[in-house]
């Protein structure tokens, strides 16, 4: 399956009164046509402003893109003037964000809000526009689609409004869709419609997307590949099955250990991955999550791991992937969680470094 987006050793630093933020430091990944990557983590890992930065939407007064390469259809975006970004930004590429009250305009019917993208880069008539806003409506199952077209974004639900965003991400039928936690605000139930509309939409349209997410369960059905960021880096990467499976990192045993399921007894408490993310400021020597880990070795401290090849598919940037490394198994708890899913299965461990 072809690549229809590379992001090469890609940096991003943000000038504060502090000093210089390094919020995304040397970040590899492919987006292959017709998938969904989801990009999981915590706060502060590096995920939205990775994004933002294939979007060109980090502000220029505070940040910028220091090195690396963006690859879309020939381009490098990061050599791309705002002008031409603009031709890209809404039509080849689109972006839905967390809360949707804040993407929509208030003053403004939703109807309105749907044609401008279709009239700007579509050169649709206002007919035609119209006509097409009404389809994209009703794609994304809002009721009564011809009724509610000239209604606000304050006369809908949460969920409404989230479905009314992806119909605007998807109305010039970008070939990228990437979605910034956009279930984060609403409810369980409205966040599993969401998902499913995503999935559904995806298929239909074969849109590739980029998945952000905290959490990393919310990804399980959606996502076809997960990348695991933490400090700025992805520390792993893999096909879905491999992440759920098979996580070799220690970071993404935290991410699934904290993970609540129905499955593990009710009176055990959530395991919580101890300290907090690394200062940016000043990034820690060697592995940035060394200090929350308990399977931290000496070099952890010293040097920053190498990345290491499980598969293909399966990349890992660990020390305890090195030959020479003591053999290390997951706790417990994420070990339960992998025989609880269906169809578990475990790979030998055979790595080489890349």
């Amino acid at each position: 399956m072809e690549n229809i987006l590379e992001v090469k050793n890609l940096h991003v630093s943000f000038d504060t009164h502090a000093g210089e933020v390094q919020a995304v430091r040397g970040v590899d990944f492919e987006l292959k046509k017709g998938e969904t990557l989801a990009i999981v983590g915590e706060s502060g890992s590096g995920k939205s402003v990775t994004t933002k930065a294939i979007m060109r939407l980090i502000p220029s007064s505070s940040g910028s893109i220091k090195e690396g390469e963006i690859l879309f259809a020939g381009k490098d975006l990061t050599k791309l003037s705002d002008s031409e970004m603009d031709q890209i930004r809404g039509k080849e590429i689109s972006m839905i964000f967390q809360d949707p009250m804040t993407s929509l305009n208030p003053t403004m019917t939703i109807g309105k809000q749907i044609m401008e993208p279709l009239r700007k880069h579509r050169k649709l008539s206002k007919v035609e526009a119209k006509k097409k806003a009404i389809e994209l409506l009703h794609l994304v199952g809002l009721p009564q689609p011809e009724a509610r077209f000239k209604q606000y974004p304050h006369q809908f639900s949460g969920g409404q409004r989230q479905r009314i965003v992806i119909a605007i991400a998807l109305a010039c039928n970008p070939k990228i869709l990437v979605a910034d936690e956009p279930t984060t605000a609403l409810d369980v139930t409205i966040q599993a419609q969401i998902l499913e509309l995503m999935k559904d939409l995806q298929q239909k349209m074969e849109t590739s997307i980029i998945f952000i997410t905290h959490d990393l369960g919310v990804v399980a059905n959606v996502a076809d590949r997960v990348a695991v960021m933490y400090g700025g880096q992805i520390v792993e990467i893999g096909t879905v099955d491999e992440i759920f499976y098979d996580p070799r990192h220690p970071y993404t045993w935290g991410l699934l250990a904290s993970m609540p399921s129905m499955e593990i007894d009710q009176n055990e408490e959530l395991k919580a991955i101890p300290g907090t993310p690394p200062d940016l400021l000043r990034p820690p020597k060697g592995d940035a999550f060394a200090l929350r880990s308990e399977y931290a070795l000496k070099i952890d401290f010293e040097y920053e791991p190498p990345v290491y090849k499980v598969s293909d598919t399966h990349l890992v940037k660990s020390w305890l992937l090195h030959p020479e490394a003591p053999k290390v198994e997951p706790p417990e708890i994420v070990k339960q969680r992998i025989r609880m899913m269906p169809g578990n299965y475990k790979k030998p461990l055979l790595v080489k470094e890349v």
